[in-house]
């Protein structure tokens, strides 16, 4: 198994050459590992490192109140933050509150080693799905711990099967593993694992933290006063689709705010002839003065202020559910908004808890659509009731970065 490991490893990197060579997205893969090994080696002080991995923007956004609780008692530690996507690299290559950010070096054996030699960390965080075996194999040798953080298996994952020891065996060399839900540690004390803590979801945290101080928008904020909103956030095209047939049927006036995942020329470009009946405008002409009260659609063309826009609506649609499954909707949920959503959510908990709550909403086709979003824009119980439900969730589910916090550092 460790030679087929070994070989897809490889032939994953071959792809993302060959792929560099057409999509942007790869070339940046492959040109921020370009001579990381001689950067790492020429900025990093090795030692006394605690070290976290993430894949991408949403698993960084699990590490990070952990990140900043660990920064509060040991300010004086060095922190290295990793990332495998170039989306979670771009973005927070600039984090404050860590000392060194890079892509992590492809998963082979030679390239853990020397990772390892480099940087010599004193303890590991890989946070949710990152299982990087060769990297676990370097770490456990080492005596280095490694925690899993926000961890969350399902029985059809490759740990559980008839022909996954090998991968088993690698689990065994995690320290401890802090998972999000009974179920999970279920599944993990199955194949005779121990060293399991269910403390829950570190996002709560974070999410939770936005609503104390949510960074203001003025111009949105007038735009939207008075007004009923409907927020589609990270959409893409199906949401997209929906989201116009309701402008075109819906009678009674609300504004719409649309975030699109993709903020790049070509696709802003298509939403503005998408919506062209309505005169959409684009925030990025506004920014600095008032949008006339007359538009009805707003269109977000630039990153790093979604979280921040939930404040201002009154139900968030989040897309990515007629994809591969949704975007994050707890960013919505802490500002108490109903969340709505396509059909390809069952990956995330979050998801189904707050559709048995009531507070989210699944929706397969336009005429769904229109129905639940019309209830909750402009039926005042109905809102009132899922808006309820979302802020007693996220209150329920706060508190698991303490946890992690006090069982990793051993506080008592």
């Amino acid at each position: 198994m460790r030679t087929l490991y070994n070989l897809g490893i490889h032939l994953y990197n071959m792809l993302m050459h060959f792929a560099a060579l057409f999509i942007p997205k790869a070339r940046l893969w492959v040109k921020g590992r370009k001579g990381i090994f001689s950067k790492i080696a020429q900025e990093v002080e090795p030692g006394y490192i605690i070290w976290f991995h993430a894949a991408s923007v949403g698993e960084f956004e699990q590490a990070r109140p952990l990140i900043e609780r660990i920064r509060e008692d040991y300010p004086n530690k060095k922190i290295l933050l990793t990332f495998f996507s170039p989306s979670g690299y771009e973005l927070r290559k600039n984090y404050d509150l860590v000392d060194y950010v890079y892509y992590l070096p492809i998963d082979t054996a030679h390239h853990a080693k020397e990772f390892i030699d480099l940087i010599q960390p004193e303890m590991v965080f890989f946070i949710k799905y990152e299982f990087w075996f060769n990297y676990l194999n370097e770490l456990y040798k080492r005596v280095i711990p490694i925690y899993l953080v926000s961890t969350i298996f399902r029985p059809n994952q490759h740990f559980f099967k008839w022909y996954g020891g090998w991968f088993r065996k690698h689990l065994r060399m995690v320290e401890e593993f802090f998972v999000q839900d009974v179920e999970s540690a279920t599944l993990l004390s199955s194949i005779n694992i121990k060293r399991i803590s269910i403390t829950g979801d570190t996002r709560f945290d974070r999410v939770k933290s936005l609503t104390k101080n949510p960074k203001p928008f003025e111009t949105i904020y007038k735009f939207t006063e008075s007004s009923k909103v409907l927020l589609a956030g990270s959409s893409w095209d199906p949401d997209e689709k929906i989201i116009l047939s309701y402008l075109n049927q819906e009678q009674k006036e609300f504004k719409l705010i649309i975030a699109p995942h993709e903020v790049n020329k070509e696709h802003i470009t298509a939403l503005q002839n998408r919506f062209q009946a309505f005169n959409p405008i684009l925030f990025s002409d506004y920014e600095e003065k008032e949008i006339p009260k007359e538009n009805r659609v707003l269109i977000i063309d630039s990153v790093g202020k979604l979280m921040h826009l939930y404040q201002y609506a009154d139900v968030a649609y989040i897309g990515g559910g007629f994809g591969v499954g949704i975007h994050n909707i707890l960013e919505a949920a802490c500002y108490n908004k109903p969340v709505v959503f396509g059909p390809n959510y069952q990956k995330f908990k979050e998801a189904k808890d707050l559709i048995k709550s009531k507070g989210g909403f699944s929706i397969s086709n336009k005429d769904e659509f229109a129905i639940i979003t019309s209830k909750l824009l402009f039926d005042k119980s109905a809102y009132d009731n899922a808006s309820k439900e979302c802020g007693v969730y996220i209150k329920e589910n706060i508190g698991a970065t303490e946890k992690i916090f006090e069982e990793a550092f051993e506080i008592k």
